[in-house]
């Protein structure tokens, strides 16, 4: 052995010790937000100070996109990076199946923990649950709500014959059933994904906090309804729930501090979709009306961006700059792509995305990946390229009976400059028919490829 071998051994553990560690992430996506519903993107009356730190201190964005207007789709795009047909999830109940790739798989051969805390509403089968899909951790539940302290699953009994559910518990370590009646499942989320951080620290992770607030039922302890005095019943019951959220926010910045992990850690903020109208999340059995999708016209199942406009926080200190506001469009499905570009792990030539890295965008004011985006939702289709917004027979899904019901006629085939009309309030399907054209056989041929 020579001299340079025994100096190159001898200094090896020095060099392994200094190399730098792989970075962690956190992505936080809340359940039936409004769009307008943070303090950073406009709500006065709202309190939500660490989401609203969490957005000052790196990139906040103003186009930023659900895959879909329900929740289950747009978490398959969260999990695999792909359109939700794509992904096998064109809608609420279908399942991910297990040959579809995750983050979670992705990450898990570079080394990286990972956990699901909260939602799935991915599947419940032994093939298709978290644990399944590549996570080595999962709390919480599996259907796409439960009472928050019961835990159970109380909405399915509206069916009849095979379709009829009965109610049902669905609470869950691993694939474990546990049971903690009494306990508000947004605190209890929040306390496992800070357990996990702590158990983690010692290794790169990837968490993902899937809250359930603020979709129905409408529950919020007292402590927190106590924040907003004086707030009409149900935006108060809903500004709780969200204080909650953000309280969970904090707790997860500070458990990452205390770690030593706030740089190392790429954090991301969403929703899964705009805010409803649901009965169901209102008052009486009238149409709900805590949630503000702002100047978006439509609500949840609708294509209108109030049903998938929605807030997305990206997070990195020392590599996002503090206090920017992104006008870029970004995606759901660009978490996986960016997350294991970030993490240096390899995305299979078998599984293909449809998502892009978007870290360049918020860290280096880069232009969008994105030459058009596009969605599905039943009869509705949609495409957004550059500042043109097209929208074949769309439903704002709104609160009132004529709100809610698919446009027809000129309305039908909907075209909005978003450059001038964020709200979607003009058709221009006369004016540009060209541009119609050309935006109906790009949905079409989209729809086509991604086996919509």
């Amino acid at each position: 052995m020579t001299r340079r071998d025994v100096l190159a051994t001898a200094a090896a553990p020095l060099l392994a010790a200094e190399s730098p560690r792989k970075p962690n992430f956190v992505v936080v996506m809340t359940d039936d937000q409004g769009s307008a519903d943070l303090g950073c993107y406009g709500a006065r009356d709202l309190k939500t100070p660490h989401i609203d730190a969490l957005a000052a201190s790196g990139a906040r964005f103003t186009n930023w996109y659900s895959n879909a207007p329900v929740c289950a789709p747009s978490r398959a795009a969260l999990m695999t990076g792909r359109y939700p047909a794509r992904a096998g999830v064109p809608g609420n109940g279908a399942e991910l199946k297990p040959s579809q790739r995750t983050t979670a798989s992705l990450l898990k051969p570079a080394g990286y923990a990972t956990a699901l805390i909260g939602k799935w509403h991915l599947g419940s089968t032994r093939e298709t649950v978290p644990n399944a899909h590549g996570f080595d951790y999962f709390y919480g539940f599996l259907p796409g709500c439960v009472d928050f302290y019961s835990h159970r699953y109380y909405w399915g009994e509206g069916g009849s014959g095979p379709n009829r559910q009965v109610n049902f518990h669905s609470l869950f370590r691993d694939r474990e059933e546990i049971f903690e009646d009494g306990e508000y499942l947004t605190t209890r989320i929040t306390e496992e994904a800070c357990g996990f951080i702590r158990r983690s620290a010692h290794q790169p992770f990837f968490l993902t906090v899937t809250y359930n607030a603020p979709h129905y039922p409408m529950h919020a302890p007292r402590e927190y309804m106590e924040r907003f005095p004086g707030m009409e019943p149900e935006r108060r019951t809903y500004a709780a729930m969200l204080a909650a959220v953000d309280d969970g926010v904090g707790a997860i910045r500070r458990a990452l501090s205390q770690q030593g992990l706030l740089d190392d850690t790429l954090v991301f903020f969403i929703a899964d979709n705009g805010a409803t109208t649901e009965p169901r999340a209102g008052l009486n059995q009238q149409p709900a009306t805590a949630g503000s999708n702002g100047r978006y016209r439509g609500f949840k199942f609708s294509l209108f961006d109030g049903g998938m406009h929605v807030p997305g926080i990206m997070n990195w200190p020392g590599r996002i700059p503090a206090g920017q506001t992104v006008s870029e469009v970004a995606m759901t499905m660009d978490i996986l792509p960016t997350v294991c570009k970030a993490a240096g792990a390899a995305i299979p030539a078998d599984h293909a995305v449809d998502g892009s890295d978007i870290l360049p965008v918020a860290a280096a004011k880069a232009k969008s990946p994105h030459d058009g985006i596009f969605w599905a939702n039943g009869q509705q289709l949609a495409i957004r390229r550059g500042d043109w917004k097209l929208v074949l027979n769309g439903n704002p899904y709104g609160r009132t009976p004529e709100d809610k019901r698919p446009l027809t006629g000129d309305g039908a085939v909907f075209l909005s400059d978003l450059s001038r009309d964020t709200g979607e309030t003009t058709n221009l399907r006369r004016e540009h028919p060209a541009i119609v054209d050309d935006m109906t056989s790009r949905i079409h041929a989209w729809r086509e490829a991604s086996g919509q």
